[in-house]
């Protein structure tokens, strides 16, 4: 009999015989892809992260600076600690037992938020991008999320086999700091890989595919799809805006290949899509 798959996140249970989770995406950044998940003032960000939890999100992503490959939004380690810090602090222990995860992959902003009261990292570097960043969630006993991205690849190997290749490397760094992979998950980044000899939306169209062998490493997967460029690309649509249907039909997708967490800017419509893909990946599986 295969391993149950499980994880769990600041008291967020993921994998097998678990919902599959919401993860609500707030950014206090100016500088992301999509501006309508752009929050800088307290009280609408309070406001926002509140209605995403009567929406149905377990888990409320913020992030501070624009972690989009193709986008020249990065700003000074303290700039970012700053907030990040003010964010979470705001939010911590006010969302009732709905836990906050800071996205960011540097050791001061991580710092800034854990001591604020996040009790997740979300990494899109997959712990390659600072290498104090591993010790200091494994100090502060944090769940953590792993990304693979185009920064840890080398070589030009096929899309799935590329992204658990890198997983599995930032799997190994995690181990070594300490980190419990009971409290790890893992996401195939979508929308990091573009200069890979093919197009991106091919690239990341192959990864959904083949969520399962991603699976196969032995942590949940967690996945990204809201508005990204790949949608944009298959669909026709240029603004990120309008692409909320593609991130419907992704996200069921994924769910449907095994996800069992999805990070989305719009919590109600993703938490619907996930429900009806999850009941009939169930039906499907005979669970």
């Amino acid at each position: 009999m295969a391993t149950p798959i499980r994880a769990t996140l600041a008291g967020v249970h993921l994998g097998d015989g678990g919902d599959v989770a919401v993860m609500g995406a707030i950014n206090v950044s100016p500088g992301s892809f999509y501006p309508g998940s752009v929050v800088t003032a307290a009280e609408e960000l309070l406001r926002t992260a509140e209605r995403m939890v009567a929406e149905g999100a377990a888990i409320i992503d913020v992030g501070a600076m624009s972690t989009a490959p193709y986008l020249a939004g990065r700003v000074s380690a303290a700039e970012e600690a700053d907030r990040l810090g003010w964010a979470v602090g705001l939010l911590a222990g006010k969302l009732g037992v709905v836990p906050v995860s800071a996205d960011t992959s540097r050791v001061e902003p991580a710092r800034a938020a854990l001591e604020a009261g996040a009790g997740i990292i979300n990494d899109v570097h997959g712990l390659m991008a600072d290498a104090g960043l591993a010790s200091l969630v494994a100090r502060y006993g944090a769940g953590l999320i792993v990304m693979a991205s185009e920064s840890g690849a080398a070589g030009s190997g096929p899309p799935v086999e590329t992204v658990t290749q890198i997983l599995r490397a930032s799997l190994h760094l995690a181990a070594q700091a300490g980190i419990p992979s009971e409290q790890i998950v893992v996401d195939p980044g979508i929308g990091f890989f573009r200069h890979r000899g093919v197009a991106w939306h091919e690239w990341d169209s192959a990864v959904l595919a083949g969520l399962a062998r991603v699976r196969e490493l032995g942590r949940p997967v967690g996945v990204g799809v809201s508005r990204k460029s790949f949608i944009g690309a298959l669909a026709g649509e240029a603004d990120p805006a309008r692409r909320l249907p593609g991130s419907l039909a992704a996200t069921a997708a994924a769910v449907l290949g095994g996800a069992d967490l999805i990070r989305a800017h719009d919590v109600a419509e993703t938490v619907q899509a996930v429900r009806v893909a999850r009941d009939i990946r169930r039906a499907r599986d005979g669970v």
